[in-house]
């Protein structure tokens, strides 16, 4: 699972109940009691002044920087998703997490080999001084921005700490010239809550791209505006969503269970090392038809909220089985501004099922070729372009039939048709019933969980 946990702001509280403020790793060595620990200290002590000693290039053979690769070595080794995290790789990777950081508000994607503006955020500092959709970003703080250039080198360059001011050129292909703007930048908040919207017969639709700091607010939020234009059914699609955080996971989840109902737990390497994560809704449960759509790019957070609907029978899910990330890394801060993201739990549905490894199958599974599930991803990410023409000039092809989305709508159809007709045969027997629909609430958080536990790796092309 990828990007599944909580408030990742790193300051919280650890799962391993520790903090760790020693920065070189020479230091470590022989620090704590053990035979075990002190023979592989000594064997690491040898092999760090053999190569510090004798490596043709001095500056590479520094301590620090032999500790730095023996960190990476020793964490990364483990499994594909512990880390060793260097200080700059550690602020930005709290930046994706926390939903929000200092920048000019756009979105970019390189586009036929041009650093393309697919986004300005409205009222941020892009929009203020006039950057465009469609622009072509040639230059940053002087910076030249050509096909060579690597998107996430950019996107650092364009973000930087509130109040700061970076220069940015840009090519506009409508005026056919380059045109040069300052921007201060400001904290943006990243929206993971996108494409709101009423489809057939009263079925609401959401897309959730990550599990970020504010993607549970965000969710109830827009949830409730659907709720206030009675949408009869929802759609959740999670296609193509790393993950990210474990608590904006059970946000996400909560409407759907009443206070106290378990929604997933984590289960560490000790007996006592569990951990349950249950709704603290108040208030009654949102009961309503529920379709999620998933594929192989399902992961983590994601995979968190499809398990617990589907484990309890509050959703229909709808596409392909999902990747199967369910281990559970644990944010431990160390000296300098670094971290290590080690994996410390896995984490169970409410029924005790694993999905680590084995991912979360589909009620109705709908399965797309890898070029037919690319497009789709590409016309919902997409979907400020509404005209079929602009959209194949733009990505070089023609917007295809989603039929996962399609499927799912028409299995909410069904439910709604099969409780009709139960409301139907109810009122031929002259029988009281208590509902004749579907009761819809408007929902309140009442309080926050606050845990520093992460299931993915949100990837991010803000700045």
């Amino acid at each position: 699972m990828l990007k599944g946990i909580h408030n990742a702001s790193v300051a919280k509280r650890l799962s391993l109940g520790v903090f760790l403020s020693v920065a070189p790793l020479a230091l470590l060595w022989g620090l704590f009691p053990g035979h075990e620990l002190e023979k592989a200290s000594t064997s690491v002590k040898g092999v760090l002044r053999i190569v510090n000693e004798n490596y043709v290039d001095a500056d590479k053979a520094s301590y620090d920087k032999l500790a730095h690769y023996a960190l990476h070595g020793m964490v990364e080794s483990l499994d594909p998703h512990s880390e060793f995290l260097e200080s700059k790789d550690n602020k930005a990777f709290e930046e994706d997490l926390d939903g929000k950081f200092g920048g000019v508000g756009i979105e970019v994607e390189l586009h036929q080999g041009h650093l393309t503006i697919v986004a300005v955020t409205p009222n941020a500092p892009s929009d203020k001084v006039g950057l465009k959709r469609g622009d072509y970003i040639s230059t940053i703080d002087g910076f030249s921005v050509d096909h060579t250039a690597k998107m996430q080198e950019a996107v650092e360059r364009l973000r930087g700490k509130p109040k700061t001011d970076v220069a940015v050129s840009v090519f506009r292909p409508s005026l056919n010239k380059t045109l040069s703007f300052n921007i201060t930048r400001e904290i943006i908040n990243v929206n993971s809550v996108i494409g709101e919207k009423v489809l057939d017969q009263n079925i609401g639709y959401l897309r959730i791209t990550e599990f970020s700091d504010n993607t549970g607010e965000q969710f109830w939020k827009k949830l409730n505006a659907l709720l206030e234009k009675n949408i009869q059914a929802l759609v959740i699609d999670l296609r193509d969503n790393p993950g990210g955080l474990l608590d904006a996971a059970v946000e996400v989840a909560e409407p759907f269970f009443k206070k106290g109902d378990l929604i997933v737990y984590t289960q560490g390497r000790k007996p006592t090392d569990k951990e349950e994560f249950k709704s603290e809704t108040e208030g009654e449960a949102l009961v309503m038809p529920v379709a999620i759509l998933i594929n192989e790019g399902s992961a983590s957070a994601a995979e968190i909220v499809t398990g617990a609907l589907k484990d309890t029978g509050k959703a229909i899910v709808v596409g392909e089985r999902s990747f199967g990330k369910g281990s559970v890394q644990t944010i431990i801060k160390l000296a300098s501004g670094e971290a290590l993201r080690l994996t410390t739990a896995h984490y169970y549905t409410p029924s005790g099922k694993l999905i680590h490894q084995k991912g979360v199958s589909p009620h109705v599974e709908v399965v797309l070729s890898a070029e037919d599930d690319a497009k789709i991803n590409r016309q919902v990410s997409r979907e400020d372009i509404t005209d079929p023409k602009e959209f194949k000039e733009h990505f070089g092809f023609e917007p295809i039939q989603d039929t996962q989305l399609l499927t799912a709508l028409d299995v909410l159809k069904g439910v709604q048709l099969y409780d009709l007709e139960k409301i139907i045969e109810t009122e031929k027997g002259n029988l009281k019933t208590s509902s004749t629909g579907h009761k819809v609430f408007w929902m309140t958080k009442k309080s926050v969980h606050k845990h520093s536990e992460f299931s993915g790796i949100p990837l991010g092309k803000s700045a």
